[in-house]
């Protein structure tokens, strides 16, 4: 791993304070500064933090493969063309050149966002004195560590193993610092006392300075205005829910827990953001209901804990969606009756997917979770969501002490305009059940994989999984493993 002298960075920073929120929030990296130069001013760390965005926003993260792309291929969530990267992917075909370059590509890129990360906390405590707004420090390491949380648990929950059956061994590097030197692959258990000691530095960092906990998502989208109570020194504070936040670390913590069946404390975790209140006392995060997707809101933007703004999401979504690239099935008994169970009500089955004639005049079923067409002021249609507060009801269903779950799991349902159901009581029925809403929830959003994964689901709850796959949640390491 080589010094990192030279940061791509974007002028966010300095952006926002001359420009409107839509040209902020579109602005292109177009710099590249020495780091001795770039970490001597405030501005300076944060034009390196919002570079380290723009790298997750890059194809082989989560501007696309492991958000829509090869992560849904491992589930099969898209039809294929026989003999294919992609149908291989879904047969769990982990010895082909295809499928290693396309798990590979994503590796690759995961560490190197850790990477430009590292070189910001490699720098922010020897130059304390650059912060000179209230709390900047504190929200610019919080938010790195939990950035370098993020990606460290995708890349155990993808290249790691089966929660249930940890071997001897090591896992994968987590890597801290930038060095010569090779990183050192750790044990199950180092791994996840990094990553959670990761994630417990940022929610102490965050909790007293974060203004997201003091001001509402409309404060924070109109900061200094005569409306908005949010009057920050420095506006680049603003947008929180744009950025790993403080309840996007607690939800983070809800989803690491989980996944380390620590259920006490994932519960913990996710209740502490479902119940987070503005300051008129209304819930900081609430669930989507009919009447935001039959508005036209399909990503159900009020739900995001944390969302990456991607101003290129529209080209995105004509290239992979309306082409025909990104399709599933030609008849209603595909997604309607297979994914959803003709329910005739759920918000999902009846609003997020549209019958499309391609230009050979065949029919196909497209998602439109992503359609960000409109040209408008309005930031909800281009974010992808990363965390979102649907997932935190989900694992308190599960995890909260008997009797309680079932209050989370009803609240779900209702606002998804379903039947409520009674969850088992045996947890590995409610997981098994608990599954399928994952399945449905976070269609094209990367999740389905690991909901799998964490329970070992057994390949008859696998929807889709084609009949020759034999489920192989065990995904080797690159075989050039490489960590920048």
């Amino acid at each position: 791993m080589t010094p990192v002298k030279y940061i791509i960075t974007g002028l966010l920073g300095i952006a926002i304070c001359t420009t409107s929120c839509k040209k902020w929030l579109t602005v292109q990296p177009k710099t590249q500064m020495p780091s001795d130069v770039l970490f001597t001013t405030e501005s300076g760390f944060q034009d390196a933090l919002t570079g380290v965005y723009i790298q997750m926003k890059s194809g082989n993260a989560y501007g696309q493969q492991m958000i829509f792309g090869t992560i849904e291929r491992l589930t099969s969530s898209w039809d294929v063309t026989t003999n294919t990267t992609e149908q291989r992917l879904g047969l769990f075909n982990y010895s082909d050149e295809g499928v290693q370059g396309a798990l590979s590509s994503i590796y690759a890129q995961e560490y190197k966002i850790i990477s430009s990360i590292n070189a910001i906390l490699a720098e922010v405590d020897t130059r304390k004195e650059v912060f000179l707004s209230a709390g900047s420090y504190e929200m610019m390491k919080g938010e790195c560590l939990a950035l370098r949380a993020y990606c460290h648990l995708d890349l155990l929950r993808l290249f790691g193993p089966v929660p249930g059956n940890i071997q001897g061994g090591t896992v994968l590097p987590y890597v801290k610092k930038i060095s010569r030197e090779p990183n050192q692959h750790l044990t199950y258990d180092q791994y996840k006392t990094e990553l959670l000691n990761d994630l417990s530095g940022a929610a102490a960092l965050l909790k007293d300075t974060d203004p997201f906990t003091r001001y509402s998502q409309a404060d924070l989208s109109n900061p200094g205005s005569v409306n908005s109570p949010f009057k920050p020194e420095n506006t680049y504070s603003a947008f929180r829910f744009l950025r790993m936040n403080y309840y996007a670390v607690k939800a983070l913590q809800a989803r690491a827990y989980l996944w380390f069946r620590d259920n006490g404390s994932a519960y913990a975790c996710a209740k502490e953001v479902i119940n987070a209140q503005n300051p008129d006392g209304g819930a900081k995060f609430r669930l989507g209901t009919l009447s935001d997707v039959s508005g036209g809101n399909f990503n159900l933007s009020m739900e995001h804990i944390f969302g990456l703004y991607d101003f290129q999401l529209a080209t995105k979504f004509e290239q992979q969606f309306t082409s025909g690239v990104l399709k599933k099935g030609s008849g209603t008994t595909t997604v309607n009756n297979q994914l959803y169970g003709n329910t005739g009500t759920d918000i999902r089955e009846t609003n997020l997917w549209a019958l499309i004639t391609l230009g050979n005049g065949s029919k196909c079923y497209i998602m439109k979770k992503y359609t960000a067409a409109m040209e408008s002021a309005a930031i909800a249609p281009f974010q992808i969501p990363m965390l979102r507060v649907s997932e935190m009801y989900l694992i308190a269903a599960e995890t909260a002490p008997a009797g309680e779950g079932q209050q989370y799991w009803a609240a779900f349902r209702t606002a998804r305009n379903i039947t409520v159901s009674t969850l088992p009581a045996d947890l590995a029925q409610v997981q098994l059940e608990l599954v399928k809403e994952y399945r449905k929830e976070f269609f094209a959003e990367g999740q389905a994989f690991f909901a799998y994964k964490r329970i070992n689901a057994p390949k008859a709850s696998f929807l889709w999984a084609p009949s020759a796959a034999t489920i192989n949640y065990l995904v080797p390491l690159p075989l050039n493993e490489f960590v920048q």
